[in-house]
C-alpha cells in the first residue's frame, strides 16, 4: 500500500511522531495536527482531502468527538479514534457519532497501522462493490442500491454511515441467516477482528435508531440472543 493521505490529530507528540514516521515508512502521505484546532484548520469546511483520519479523543481545543461528528455529517472518510485505556463511555459515543474503529491506548504502532490499513481495505471494496452496475437487494421493506449506496426502509430513504450501510447490506443479503458479532465485525473490517466485539452492538444500536419504528421493539434487525443479529425474513412490512 503506497499512496492515501492520512490526517493524524493527537497532542502527545511522542505518539503523533511515532505514528506519524510509521505510516511515512508504508508509503503514506502524513499530514500531523498538534490539537483539535489544528486538525480543524487542515480538514477545512468542505469534505476532506484525506482517505482517513486519525482522531485523539481527548486534545486541547476540539476534542475528536466534536470533529468526528462534523466530518461524518459531510464525507463518509474513515475515522479512528484514539481513546484512553478505560474509556468506555467514550468508545461507545465515538461509534454513535460515526468512527469506523477506535485504538486504546497505550497501543503498539504495528497495532493501530494495521487498523489503518483494515479501514483503507474496507473502502476501496466497498468502491469495488458499489461499481456492479444494477446490483440491488430487496426484502418486502428493505431495498439497497448497491451501486448508488442508497437505502430505502418502508418506502422512506434513510442516510446510513457506511459502517450502518455495510452491516445492513450484510444482514439484507441473507434474510433469517444469524450472523455473530464477530462475524459482522470481520465484514467491517474486511479481515480476522481483534478488538472488542462489543463494538458490533453500538453500530447495531445506531442501524435500529434509524430503520427501526420502534428501536427499543426491532421488526427488522433482531437480535439472537447469545449468538448475534438476523434480518427478518418477511421484512417486517
Amino acid at each position: 500500500m503506497t499512496d492515501g493521505r492520512i490526517l493524524i490529530a493527537d497532542d502527545e507528540p511522542s505518539v503523533r511522531d511515532a505514528v506519524g514516521y510509521a505510516l511515512e515508512q508504508e508509503g503514506f502521505n502524513v499530514t500531523l495536527a498538534e490539537d483539535g484546532d489544528d486538525a480543524d484548520r487542515k480538514l477545512g469546511e468542505v469534505s476532506p482531502s484525506f482517505d482517513l483520519l486519525i482522531l485523539d479523543i481527548m486534545m486541547p481545543g476540539r476534542s475528536g468527538l466534536d470533529i468526528c461528528r462534523d466530518v461524518r455529517a459531510r464525507s463518509p472518510v474513515p475515522i479512528i479514534l484514539l481513546t484512553a485505556k478505560d474509556a468506555e463511555v467514550d468508545k461507545v459515543v465515538g461509534l454513535e457519532v460515526g468512527a469506523d474503529d477506535y485504538v486504546t491506548k497505550p497501543f503498539s504502532v504495528r497495532e493501530l497501522l494495521g487498523r489503518v490499513r483494515a479501514q483503507l481495505r474496507r473502502r476501496e471494496l466497498d468502491r469495488t462493490s458499489s461499481a456492479r452496475e444494477g446490483k440491488r437487494i430487496e426484502t418486502d421493506s428493505v431495498k439497497i442500491d448497491l451501486a448508488r449506496h442508497l437505502v430505502t426502509i418502508r418506502g422512506e430513504p434513510v442516510n446510513l454511515t457506511r459502517s450502518e450501510f455495510q452491516v445492513l447490506r450484510l444482514l439484507a443479503e441473507r434474510p433469517g441467516q444469524v450472523f455473530s458479532r464477530r462475524e459482522i465485525m470481520e465484514e467491517l473490517w474486511q479481515s480476522e477482528f481483534s478488538g472488542d466485539v462489543r463494538a458490533c452492538d453500538v453500530h447495531i444500536s445506531n442501524l435500529r435508531q434509524k430503520i427501526e419504528r420502534d428501536p427499543q421493539d426491532p421488526e427488522l434487525v433482531l437480535t439472537v440472543r447469545g449468538i448475534g443479529y438476523r434480518l427478518a425474513e418477511d421484512g417486517a412490512a
